[in-house]
């Protein structure tokens, strides 16, 4: 209804009209698939560190190179989204595009019309030193809260969520109808340049970011600039501290050599560059008790044990539940229920358990043992030779049919829409599917 009457508003009183205006945003029909594109400028990678004494082990290669000169280093904190290419010409939005392999990418431009921290149009306050192509580089995020919320929504349809907020945005991202994707909030900072024609640009790194702002971009407000290796770990550290007070979830700190003569000086390796680096936080890690393990059983068969947990916070998140991968992996840890177990959650993969806190041991622990028979449909449980996976060769086991029916209908696959975990299994527990072809024989009335 609001987008209605703003459309309403913009035919009656053209002279307001904004560029950047929700109704330029979103429009036209689901695409069939996406373009790929070439990269004006290659996309390319950092190299990680995961230690203080890895930062300076970059500078002394630094240091090596342009010998005794000045050098300044600007820290950024690195976004767990997903990295995009945006490209103007004469201050529009002509390209959006996903880094793919670095070389090149999806051409998703109407996805990222969507989002509204995108500017689509530039802010030109001087004609005579604004570019003519402008190509700018950024990450694509969804805030903690978002996240929750479509997550929320995701369960109550049945559908299969999403491990964390870089998922998810990917996921979205991939969407071919922009109007879902807008249904999502993603939002962009921009943290660095690519290609550009028509523009002197500045003389350092943090000098190019305040002019992009400027023209319209949203740059994050945390960037520092420190002429001393020493301060730039101390920054580091400081929000690896604070890290959750965030909106958004962050996965490390990018640092990078602030002049640009200097970072073409020092140049790149065929994947990093020379001149910038990423320092990785370290896993969050929370204790708590495992009171069960719940035997799940995939589409093909592939039995998989799953840590029921006493509800812990860890990063800002309340966890549950953990997955123990696969039954050698409960021998090597050698955790048993009724013990007091260490949580580990890092940005890009679901909660896991990575050790037991023997001291905390108690008489009464129970050994978890490997199912003789499967836990849905009491058949035949085998364990062929070299695998680690234990699989219920039954095939006509229900939990197997209800994650076949989840899988054939998911958005990537035929993308029937509305048929997600609770439907699935409605369907198989009524008889009303006992194979994918069933599905296209449904009544209505059975969907009712």
């Amino acid at each position: 209804m609001l987008m209605k009457r703003l459309e309403e508003l913009e035919k009656r009183y053209p002279e307001f009209y904004d560029p950047n205006s929700p109704t330029q945003r979103v429009g036209g029909e689901p695409l069939k698939e996406f373009k790929t594109v070439k990269h004006r400028v290659p996309m390319l990678s950092l190299s990680n560190t995961y230690s203080e004494e890895e930062i300076y082990e970059w500078e002394e290669r630094i240091k090596r190179i342009i010998g005794e000169r000045k050098v300044d280093y600007v820290v950024e904190l690195k976004i767990d989204g997903v990295g995009v290419s945006l490209t103007y010409e004469d201050g529009k939005l002509t390209l959006g595009a996903s880094r793919g392999d670095g070389v090149s990418g999806d051409d998703i431009t109407f996805n990222l019309r969507t989002i509204k921290t995108i500017p689509l149009t530039l802010i030109k306050k001087d004609e005579k030193s604004f570019p003519k192509v402008l190509e700018v580089r950024g990450e694509v995020y969804m805030e903690k809260e978002e996240f929750e919320k479509l997550n929320r929504l995701r369960e109550k349809n049945g559908e299969v969520l999403f491990a964390n907020p870089r998922n998810a945005t990917a996921g979205t991202l991939k969407l071919l109808d922009p109007k879902e994707v807008a249904k999502r909030n993603l939002n962009c900072f921009i943290h660095s340049l690519g290609y550009y024609e028509g523009w002197r640009r500045p003389s350092t790194h943090y000098e190019v970011l305040k002019k992009l702002e400027e023209f319209g971009f949203r740059i994050n407000p945390h960037i520092k600039v420190f002429n001393s290796i020493k301060e730039v770990v101390k920054y580091c550290k400081e929000w690896e501290e604070k890290r959750d007070t965030l909106e958004y979830e962050i996965d490390g700190m990018v640092i990078k050599v602030n002049q640009i003569l200097l970072q073409e000086e020092l140049g790149s390796t065929l994947k990093a560059p020379r001149w910038a680096i990423a320092y990785k936080f370290k896993a969050r890690k929370g204790i708590t008790k495992l009171i069960d393990v719940i035997h799940q059983v995939g589409r093909t068969g592939v039995i998989t044990p799953v840590a029921v947990l006493e509800p812990v916070n860890v990063g800002g998140v309340t966890i549950s539940r953990a997955t123990l991968h696969n039954y050698d992996e409960i021998e090597r840890l050698g955790v048993m229920i009724g013990d007091y177990v260490e949580v580990e959650r890092s940005g890009d993969v679901i909660p896991k358990i990575t050790g037991v806190v023997k001291e905390k041991r108690r008489k009464d622990v129970k050994k978890i043992d490997i199912p003789k028979r499967c836990p849905v449909c009491g058949g035949e449980v085998i364990r062929r030779e070299g695998e680690v996976a234990v699989r219920c060769i039954n095939p006509l086991c229900k939990a197997q049919l209800e994650r076949a029916i989840m899988h054939f209908a998911q958005r990537t696959a035929m993308d029937i829409e509305g048929l997600g975990r609770s439907v699935a299994e409605q369907l198989v527990k009524r008889g009303f599917v006992n194979d994918i072809a069933d599905i296209y024989y449904l009544k209505r009335e059975q969907l009712l």
